[in-house]
């Protein structure tokens, strides 16, 4: 680590200047952000916008973060209604209660 810190300081003294970090064009995105955009982009029939939210992370952690918002939207709307999430969900699906 103190080589590190050393050679840095010999290329600043070398050159002059401070070099400059390199800076990433983009913010990386998190699972939860890319998950709530491609959802709201899939209800609203927005092609681009899912195409988009689905390049922010992996297939994998978009699926992850899509089952967590349906759980939470399910657990949510259940609260609200006063019934069972099972009730919710089947009635979100189209399903007959069981």
């Amino acid at each position: 680590m103190f080589d590190r810190m050393r050679r840095y300081a010999e290329r600043v003294r070398a050159n002059g200047e401070t070099p400059v970090p390199e800076r990433r064009e983009k913010r990386a995105h998190n699972l939860f952000e890319a998950a709530a955009v491609y959802v709201a982009a899939r209800a609203e029939d927005d092609q681009d916008r899912i195409e988009e939210a689905a390049g922010w992370v992996s297939p994998e952690a978009l699926s992850f973060g899509v089952s967590e918002l349906a759980c939470r939207a399910v657990v949510t709307l259940a609260r609200e209604r006063g019934e069972s999430p099972r009730t919710v969900a089947r009635d979100l699906l189209g399903l007959p209660t069981a």
